[in-house]
C-alpha cells in the first residue's frame, strides 16, 4: 500500500484513518489529529549557541589548512556580523549537506574534490571531537516535557523529524529523558533529507498514522514545505528558539511556545 505525497510515495504504510484529536493553535482548529511530529533544533531545543560554536570550529580547522576560506564558509554557515542565522546551512541543513557546501569552497582554490572531500571530513570529525557533547549542549526548553505528557495523554501520537543525526537525536531524548514519549525518530539519511515529504511519509510510516492525520511543528520553510508536500493535516511554527527570529510566513500558524498547543477534543 502506498501513500500518495508531493514528490513520491511512501511503501507500506496503511492509509486507513482511525478517530483523532482536536487541535486549536491560536485562531486556527485541526480536526482528527493522531500525531504530532516534531522538528528538533529550535522547536525543542535551544541549540543556536551549540550550532554557532560549532560553524565556528569546522570553519577554523578548515581555514588553518586553506587559507581565506574561512570568513565566506562562515557566511553560508550562518555565522555574520548579526549574530547566527536560523536560515543558514548549520541550522537548517544535514551533516552531508554541510559537507559538500565545504568542500566546495576549496575546491575553488583549485584543489582537487577528492582533496577537499578529504579536508572537510577530517575538519569536521576534529570538531566534533572537541564539541562532543551535543546532547548536554543543545538545552532542552523549559516545559517540553510537560507538553508532551498532555499530549500523550490525549492518545497522539508523537516523533522528531530532525536534519541531526539519528544518533544525536538519541541522545539528546535520553539526555532530557523524553524517550519514553516519542514513538518514532527520523533523522537526516544520505538521500533522505528534508524538505523530501519522504521525510515525513517515513515518520509516519513509523507511527502507522497518515500523513494527512498528523501535524508539523517547526521552525523553518524546509519544516513547512516537506509537510505540506507530504499532504500534512497542518503545520505550526514556532518562534522560540532563535535570537533571530526565524521565517515562519509558510506555517498555517504560529506559536510561541509548545504548550499554546492545546487538544480540546
Amino acid at each position: 500500500m502506498f501513500v500518495k505525497l508531493g514528490s513520491g510515495e511512501v511503501p507500506g504504510l496503511d492509509v486507513r484513518n482511525g478517530s483523532g484529536v482536536t487541535i486549536v493553535c491560536g485562531d486556527r482548529q485541526f480536526e482528527n489529529i493522531r500525531a504530532i511530529l516534531f522538528d528538533k533544533d529550535g522547536t525543542l531545543a535551544h541549540s543556536e549557541p551549540y550550532l554557532r560554536h560549532l560553524a565556528q570550529r569546522r570553519a577554523r580547522l578548515i581555514d588553518a589548512q586553506i587559507p581565506g576560506v574561512g570568513e565566506p564558509l562562515l557566511m553560508a554557515f550562518g555565522v555574520d556580523e548579526q549574530g547566527f542565522n536560523p536560515a543558514g546551512l548549520t541550522a537548517v541543513g544535514s551533516r552531508q549537506e554541510n559537507k559538500i557546501a565545504a568542500a566546495a569552497y576549496i575546491a575553488e582554490t583549485g584543489r582537487s574534490w577528492l582533496e577537499a572531500l578529504e579536508i572537510v571530513g577530517k575538519a569536521f570529525e576534529e570538531a566534533d571531537q572537541v564539541m562532543r557533547n551535543k546532547a548536554e549542549e543543545t538545552v532542552v526548553f523549559p516545559g517540553v516535557a510537560e507538553v508532551f505528557d498532555d499530549l500523550r495523554r490525549s492518545s497522539l501520537k508523537l516523533g522528531i523529524v530532525s536534519s541531526d543525526i539519528r544518533e544525536n537525536i538519541e541522545k539528546f531524548l535520553d539526555f532530557y529523558h523524553l524517550r519514553e514519549y516519542i514513538q518514532a525518530i527520523q533523522g537526516a539519511e544520505p538521500q533522505l533529507t528534508k524538505p523530501n515529504p519522504q521525510v515525513f511519509g517515513s515518520a509516519c510510516e513509523q507511527l502507522e498514522v497518515p500523513p494527512q492525520q498528523a501535524l508539523m511543528v517547526g521552525d523553518s520553510p524546509g519544516d513547512f514545505s516537506m509537510a505540506r508536500r507530504a499532504n500534512a493535516a497542518g503545520t505550526i511554527g514556532i518562534s522560540w528558539g532563535w535570537s533571530r527570529s526565524p521565517n515562519l510566513n509558510q506555517a498555517d500558524v504560529i506559536i510561541s511556545k509548545l504548550d499554546e498547543i492545546q487538544v480540546i477534543s
